[in-house]
């Protein structure tokens, strides 16, 4: 996935302190930066990373035109104004990604810290993601089988009842003084029990567990009111939460009617009605790359990829097998080469010793993590 990929675009004006005059244009968010562009020169003006910002603030230019200043950590200010559709739903989005941006990277920097073998932490951190990805596809693929079990046992139920109607109509068509009438063989206390066990099964199949949350931007109906959430992907649907942890909606499997991926980071889930208006949910996250292709797994019927993410997919499919064989291929390499090192040493105890300068590529830590990823099945 680009770092470089255009998340939202919003038209406003931009202050310039040197010429105290507004300049309007467009202000663009992609995962890593922020750039505004003016409407005369289509040039940058002004483009800073997301890692360089300080704060993030509402205030009031001149106390009357509701603004966004961003503070760098060179204590630049910028001063944005007249943001459409509105200040809250520019500042919701943009706060989002500032503080997932912070989030990561403060992670990575404390492991970056705590190791100093940075290539054999990236192959595990790299096979450990694959092995994560594998395991949520199995539950998806799991609870699609206990699906098809729940119909196979619904459709044994509906030909026991079509059974049972055609012995009731042959009764009923049967004369009442006929002594050779067809008897109902089958009792419903004989069937019963069996329509018990099928509903005992989809009873427990109610509670599945979670397959990924992330936290996103939410809005519905009107892109102007969002409100900070997250989102939840179980094997039996989806659950959309607010910052409060209540629970705004909830979508059943057979509810979603299509799910829209407008960019890599943006999607929309809509559920139909006839006679009332539909219920359609617009969330932007951050972490969406890692939700879309279990939708894709999970709703692979209803889910549509529009322009601009078709354009991005098809250009990453092509490397996306390459990468992942050469995260094998390295590991492989890696392991061989350090088992080489180890006896190319051994050979040489009985010379002499020479001094050794260059430091090795992976712990044996690492090494023996790797090899047992490489050697256990993820599941």
């Amino acid at each position: 996935m680009s770092r470089d990929t255009c998340v939202q675009t919003w038209p406003c004006s931009y202050y310039l302190e040197l010429e105290k005059r507004w300049v309007p244009g467009r202000l663009s968010l992609t995962p890593l930066s922020l750039k505004f562009t003016t409407d005369k020169t289509r040039e940058p003006l002004v483009s800073f990373p997301l890692s360089g910002i300080n704060e993030i603030k509402k205030e009031a230019s001149h106390f009357i035109f509701s603004s966004i200043t961003i503070l760098e950590r060179d204590h630049s200010k910028h001063w944005f104004s007249s943001l459409q559709p509105s200040r809250n739903a520019v500042f919701s989005i943009i706060e989002h990604f500032w503080r997932e941006l912070l989030l990561s990277e403060s992670g990575a920097a404390a492991e970056a810290s705590s190791s100093s073998m940075t290539k054999g932490k990236e192959l595990t951190c790299l096979m450990a993601c694959t092995q994560k990805r594998l395991e949520d596809t199995a539950k998806v693929l799991h609870h699609q089988g206990e699906q098809l079990d729940s119909i196979s046992r619904g459709l044994d139920k509906m030909e026991s009842d079509l059974d049972v109607a055609d012995r009731l109509l042959t009764e009923l068509e049967s004369p009442s003084w006929w002594p050779f009438s067809s008897k109902l063989w089958k009792t419903p206390s004989e069937t019963k029990p069996k329509w018990d066990t099928s509903m005992a099964d989809s009873k427990a199949l109610g509670k599945e567990g979670i397959v990924i949350q992330v936290p996103a931007v939410i809005s519905q109906r009107t892109e102007s009111h969002v409100k900070p959430g997250r989102l939840t992907v179980l094997v039996s649907g989806l659950e959309i939460y607010n910052s409060d942890s209540l629970l705004m909606h909830r979508f059943e499997r057979e509810d979603v009617d299509d799910i829209r991926v407008h960019t890599p980071y943006e999607i929309s889930i809509r559920q139909r009605f006839i006679g009332k208006p539909d219920i359609t949910y617009r969330l932007i996250s951050a972490k969406m790359p890692e939700v879309i292709p279990i939708l894709e797994v999970q709703f692979s019927e209803k889910i549509e990829l529009l322009e601009v993410a078709m354009m991005l997919r098809s250009t990453r499919t092509s490397s996306l097998a390459e990468k992942s064989y050469s995260v094998w291929q390295a590991a492989s390499g890696l392991m061989d080469q350090a088992t080489h090192c180890e006896s190319s040493s051994g050979s040489q105890e009985g010379r002499p010793l020479q001094l050794q300068t260059s430091e090795p590529v992976i712990s044996e830590e690492d090494t023996q993590e790797l090899g047992q990823m490489v050697s256990v099945p993820p599941f």
